[in-house]
């Protein structure tokens, strides 16, 4: 199949399924140009066999044909900027991805953030190359300048903006700090955010109190947008699961907001079986008249990095020479390895903390936390902060439970986001976050949790990747296989989808994803990459 598509392009023989919920049916699809003009059966003979050389056939015979899968919850931001391909994402399925999420943003690159943004992708890369943007505006013109082979939508971050402002300072913002954060919020909103995100486990947004939470999700329902939260606490830790969530639901109460609970879980043993709790606090709380839902990785193991899992918030304030400084000072030193015994119990001990790329020792890489303090000879708590000193490096935790993660997958209103950057097996994106939620959550959700375990059927499944997360959006063109509506669409085999991406070797490829569309053009075809960038840019309207 070519790269481009000819003026239409007639998919025959699959079984729809649609995006709603319905059961499948057998139908063709046309597409005519980015739109989806016709769904109906027999197309092939209605066209007739002199009109059939004006189209490219798509056979889908046996095979499943759906709409494009949108993650609503995806920290591609950097990526799609360094490969306008996005790899791993197209080719598990994924048409559009939201990115700016957890609080991080690509912008606004002023005041502290260029440092501290530049730094995270270089952790996670090497990239030292920069970013060419400073607004939201100007980094979704570069973007689609660029190319990109996926629909991009944006979230404005919390912890970006208040990093322009304030850097890491440990403490309420002024008045004057609050009035350039609520401009950069409302600008950010006016180009086209979709909504604002909020990472309160991390520094710095774990330095904002509940009020000023609700004060910069009030300027976001000015705009209808959508508040996404990942909870101060997701574990037994100080706060708690549970008051963490009751948080979000006295924000959305006081401010008037829509939220979003991102990556709903239930991390560590001391919050083990709480799922249904979880699921029915959110229950509850929409039979109220709060507009709250959430998403989830189809996985019983996170990824962040070492000192976001281990270290406390109040350590990380000021700059990275203001921590080394703590860890130099004795009396600081130890009060911060008592923190992180604590926070190595909430998880469930040092072999649950899998270490990714390290370039000061990359034969730590793979290792957990116990193995290498065991090599080093050193306490659990030591060996992190040992660790941390010249490199942040990003881990794997495997801190939850399969009961826990199939309970809250079933709620009606939780729906499918990777949580995961798209990278690729090669090049300086082979380099990423070492979790398969990159390159296999959403074929992960239909191989395991459909086709196996029988947890949702797969109409339900694909819902929760198309239209639940598209309507969340406030996004009306998309998340269907419905006449008028723009072609994104997603042709697999259910025989033979499965999620091939591992924890040992997380970097490959899912199978049976055969045919990916986005607007029309393929950009998957036979299961293999065509090269082509037909995504645009998705605004929000104001």
């Amino acid at each position: 199949m070519s790269t481009q598509p000819k003026k239409k392009i007639l998919i025959t023989g699959g079984k729809v399924v649609d995006g709603s919920g319905n059961p499948w049916f057998y139908s063709d699809v046309l597409i005519d140009g980015d739109t989806i003009a016709e769904v109906s059966r027999n197309l092939k003979d209605k066209i007739g066999k002199d009109n059939q050389s004006e189209y490219e056939v798509i056979d889908a015979t046996g095979k499943i044909v759906c709409p494009g899968f949108v993650d609503i919850h995806s920290h591609s931001d950097a990526e799609v900027y360094i490969d306008g391909t996005a790899r791993s994402s197209v080719m598990q399925g994924i048409t559009t991805e939201i990115v700016g999420n957890c609080g991080d943003s690509a912008f606004p690159m002023v005041g502290f953030l260029p440092e501290r943004f530049g730094k995270m992708i270089f952790e996670y890369y090497g990239w030292t190359d920069g970013f060419p943007w400073t607004t939201l505006e100007e980094y979704l013109n570069v973007i689609s300048f660029q190319g990109i082979s996926v629909n991009i939508g944006v979230l404005a971050g919390h912890g970006s903006i208040r990093t322009a402002v304030s850097d890491y300072a440990d403490r309420p913002l002024t008045e004057s700090e609050w009035q350039q954060c609520e401009r950069l919020l409302k600008q950010a909103m006016e180009h086209g955010a979709f909504g604002m995100s909020l990472g309160l486990a991390y520094a710095p947004g774990s330095y904002a109190a509940t009020d000023e939470i609700v004060k910069f999700s009030e300027a976001v329902a000015e705009y209808n947008g959508l508040v996404a939260c990942h909870l101060r606490s997701e574990s037994a830790d100080n706060v708690g699961l549970l008051a963490a969530l009751q948080e979000m639901l006295t924000v959305a109460r006081e401010s008037g907001a829509r939220v979003q609970i991102s990556h709903m879980k239930c991390s560590g043993p001391g919050v083990w079986g709480l799922g249904d709790i979880l699921v029915r606090m959110v229950e509850d709380s929409r039979q109220r008249g709060l507009d709250i839902a959430g998403d989830q990785y189809p996985y019983s193991a996170s990824s962040s990095s070492v000192v976001s899992t281990l270290v406390p918030r109040w350590a990380q304030a000021g700059t990275k020479e203001d921590f080394l400084a703590r860890l130099n000072e004795p009396a600081l030193r130890e009060k911060i390895k008592e923190a992180v015994v604590r926070n190595l119990v909430n998880i469930g001990g040092p072999d649950r903390l899998v270490m990714g790329r390290y370039p000061p020792k990359p034969e730590y890489a793979g290792k957990s936390l116990a193995e290498i303090s065991e090599i080093l000879g050193l306490d659990p708590a030591e060996t992190t902060l040992k660790v941390v000193e010249p490199f942040n490096p990003q881990s794997v935790c495997y801190s939850m439970q399969e009961d826990d993660v199939q309970t809250i997958m079933k709620a009606p209103f939780v729906m499918v986001g990777s949580d995961g950057r798209a990278q690729r097996p090669e090049g300086i994106l082979s380099n990423g976050p070492p979790h398969p939620r990159s390159f296999g959550a959403f074929p992960r959700v239909l191989s395991k949790y459909v086709l196996q375990n029988k947890v949702l059927s797969l109409e339900e499944a694909i819902r929760k990747m198309t239209s639940l997360p598209a309507a969340r959006l406030n996004i009306t063109d998309r998340g269907y296989v419905k006449q008028g509506f723009k072609a994104d669409i997603v042709v697999f085999d259910p025989v033979t989808i499965k999620d091939n991406a591992t924890f040992e070797s997380p970097r490959v490829y899912p199978s049976g994803i055969d045919h990916v569309l986005v607007n029309g053009v393929p950009v998957v075809a036979e299961g293999k990459h065509t090269e082509a960038k037909p995504g645009i840019v998705l605004r929000h309207s104001v």
